[in-house]
C-alpha cells in the first residue's frame, strides 16, 4: 500500500506536462456541473499548503528573512519591471487607453500566486522562501495594487481587503502555521511517516484545483472568446517573460543557486489571478478581464512547460512533489 501510494505520487509528478492541460480542458468543457464546487478551491489549497508546511520548520523561515535580497528582487521583478513591460506592450499593441492594456497591467500588480508555492516545491526550489514571498506580497497587496493602478491609469481602486486577507489566512497562513508546529513537534519526521496518505491526496487535490479554476473562468472565457485571438500573444509573452526574468535575475545576487533561480522564476511568473478576475470585473470593463482570464489559462501550462525544461536541460536534481 505504501509503495503504491508513493508510486502514484511520483507518476503524477512525471506526467504533469499532459495532466495539467487535460484538467484545464476538462474544467472548461464540464464547467456547468463543476461550478457549484468552485468555492471548495480554498479548502483544497489549504490542505495542499498544510502538506507543504509540515516539511518546513521555524529555522527554515528564519534563514529566509535573515537574507531578504531574494525577496526584494522577486517583488521588484513582479511589481516594478513586469508592470512597466505590460504597460509598454499594451500601449504598443492596443493603445494606452485600451481596457486590454489595463488588464495586462492588472495581471502584473496583483499578488504572487499561492499556486507558485506548489510548483516551487515540486521543482526543487525553496519552500520556505516561496511561502515567505507569497505571505509578504499578499499582506502588502491592499497598498500595492491600488497604488500601482493609480500610478499607471490615475484610477482609484478599492477592494475587499478583509475578504482577501481572510482567504489568504485560510489558504496559506493557518495551514502553514499548523504544518510548522507539527514539523517542530515531530522533529521533522511526521511528513515522512505520513507520506503514503498525505502525498496521494495532495496530488489529487492539486489536479482538482486546476480543474475547478478552469470551470470557474469558463463563463467569462466563452463570453469573451471573440476577443481572445488579439490578446493571446501579449499574455503569452508577458507570462513567459515572468518565468524567464525570474530564472536569470538571481544572477545579480552573490548567493545565486539553482534552488534560488527555480524559486524566483515560479514566483515571478505566477499571480493570484482569482483576485485579478474579481478586480477586473468589479472595477473595470469586461474587456479588462480578458488578459486575466487568459493568464489563468496559460499560467499553469507554462508552469508545466517551465518545469519540463528544468528537468530536461538542467543538471541538478528536482524534488518529488510535497516531500523531501
Amino acid at each position: 500500500m505504501r509503495n503504491g501510494a508513493l508510486a502514484f505520487s511520483s507518476w503524477v509528478d512525471r506526467n504533469l506536462f499532459w495532466l495539467t492541460p487535460l484538467m484545464l480542458a476538462a474544467g472548461l468543457v464540464f464547467s456547468k456541473p463543476l461550478l457549484p464546487l468552485v468555492p471548495s478551491i480554498a479548502y483544497l489549497f489549504a490542505y495542499i499548503t498544510f502538506v507543504m508546511g509540515v516539511g518546513c520548520g521555524r529555522d527554515h523561515l528564519k534563514q529566509v528573512f535573515a537574507r531578504p535580497l531574494p525577496i526584494v528582487l522577486t517583488l521588484a521583478l513582479s511589481h516594478l519591471v513586469a508592470p512597466v513591460a505590460a504597460f509598454g506592450l499594451g500601449c504598443a499593441l492596443f493603445g494606452a487607453d485600451s481596457p486590454y492594456t489595463v488588464g495586462l497591467v492588472l495581471f502584473t500588480v496583483i499578488p504572487l500566486g499561492v499556486s507558485s508555492v506548489l510548483w516551487i516545491e515540486l521543482s526543487g526550489g525553496s519552500l520556505a522562501l516561496g511561502l515567505a514571498m507569497v505571505l509578504l506580497d499578499s499582506a502588502l497587496s491592499p497598498i500595492v495594487v491600488p497604488g500601482l493602478i493609480r500610478i499607471f491609469f490615475g484610477a482609484e481602486l478599492g477592494f475587499d481587503t478583509i475578504g482577501l486577507m481572510r482567504d489568504l489566512l485560510l489558504m496559506v497562513v493557518v495551514p502553514t502555521a499548523l504544518g510548522v508546529v507539527i514539523y517542530e513537534r515531530s522533529g521533522g519526521k511526521f511528513k515522512q511517516r505520513a507520506a503514503p496518505v498525505l502525498l496521494p491526496i495532495s496530488k489529487i487535490f492539486f489536479m482538482l484545483v486546476i480543474l475547478l479554476n478552469a470551470a470557474g473562468i469558463a463563463p467569462y472565457a466563452y463570453e469573451l472568446r471573440g476577443d481572445l485571438v488579439s490578446v493571446v500573444p501579449a499574455v503569452l509573452v508577458l507570462v513567459a517573460l515572468g518565468y524567464l526574468l525570474g530564472y536569470y535575475a538571481p544572477l545579480l545576487l552573490r548567493e545565486r543557486t539553482p534552488e534560488l533561480s527555480v524559486t524566483v522564476s515560479f514566483a515571478a511568473g505566477m499571480r493570484n489571478n482569482s483576485l485579478g478576475l474579481v478586480l477586473a470585473l468589479g472595477y473595470f470593463s469586461p474587456q479588462a478581464a480578458v488578459p486575466v482570464v487568459l493568464a489563468i489559462l496559460v499560467q499553469q501550462p507554462l508552469a508545466t512547460l517551465h518545469q519540463f525544461v528544468l528537468r530536461k536541460f538542467k543538471p541538478y536534481p528536482l524534488k518529488e512533489n510535497f516531500h523531501s
